[in-house]
């Protein structure tokens, strides 16, 4: 089974740290995210992994070469123009001939990636998103209206509940088709497209851990998290 990984981000949320190092290796305890995941991925059955790089790829080869220390087979994808978060794939449409996993290469998660891979394929949809719940406070007392201006209620800061993707995916190789070849895409504009197009993409809502490092404090706390709760994330026998 195959797993693609997004690695070719500047991370500019992160900078200056990233301005030398890209975000796949930032540190968690001792190691890169991006080993975590890629150790993770081995558990769940992945024994090819692609890494889609551009920025500071050469210290991502260095460091992760072919792959034979995590026991897996690790191939690069080199972007020579930022090409977003959908639009690599395009570059290694000829690779990808089974049902894949697709991932940021800065989330650290406890998810079953075995478990959302067997959900992708026996509901046969075309995309799974891993979705993870998350609330969004607002600092203001929110006004909802009536006819003619007419103020119905005021909400006092409330939390607005959303389903947000995780950057974690399952694809058939079918997706493929929807990926125009070496263009910019995203994956929402990709999962729009689908939609539009009434091709069924499926969500798989996750309730356990989950931060991605987007930003310093985001950083921070995948850090503390890792070291107390160092065993959920990696069993000692796989380290």
């Amino acid at each position: 089974m195959k797993a693609v990984i997004l690695a070719g981000g500047k991370g500019t949320r992160l900078s200056p740290y990233t301005t030398i190092l890209p975000k796949p290796l930032m540190p968690i305890g001792e190691m890169p995210i991006l080993e975590v995941l890629i150790r993770q991925l081995k558990r769940a059955g992945v024994n090819e992994v692609i890494l889609t790089v551009g920025h500071l790829s050469e210290l991502l080869k260095a460091f992760f070469k072919d792959g034979k220390r995590f026991g897996v087979n690790i191939n690069y994808s080199q972007e020579e123009k930022p090409l977003g978060t959908a639009g690599p794939l395009s570059l290694i449409r000829d690779q990808l001939n089974d049902p894949f996993f697709v991932l940021n290469g800065d989330v650290l998660t406890t998810l079953n990636f075995s478990a959302l891979m067997a959900r992708h394929k026996r509901n046969n949809a075309l995309a799974t998103i891993a979705m993870h719940k998350r609330s969004v406070r607002i600092d203001f007392g929110v006004l909802e209206m009536g006819k003619d201006h007419q103020v119905v209620d005021y909400i006092e800061k409330p939390s607005i509940p959303y389903q947000v993707s995780m950057g974690v995916y399952a694809f058939a190789p079918e997706i493929l088709a929807y990926i125009p070849e070496n263009s910019y895409l995203d994956f929402p504009d990709l999962v729009l497209n689908l939609i539009q197009n009434n091709q069924p993409v499926d969500g798989y809502l996750f309730d356990g851990y989950w931060q991605d490092l987007g930003r310093p404090d985001d950083y921070v706390k995948a850090s503390q998290d890792f070291e107390t709760m160092r065993d959920k994330f990696l069993p000692p026998e796989e380290e």
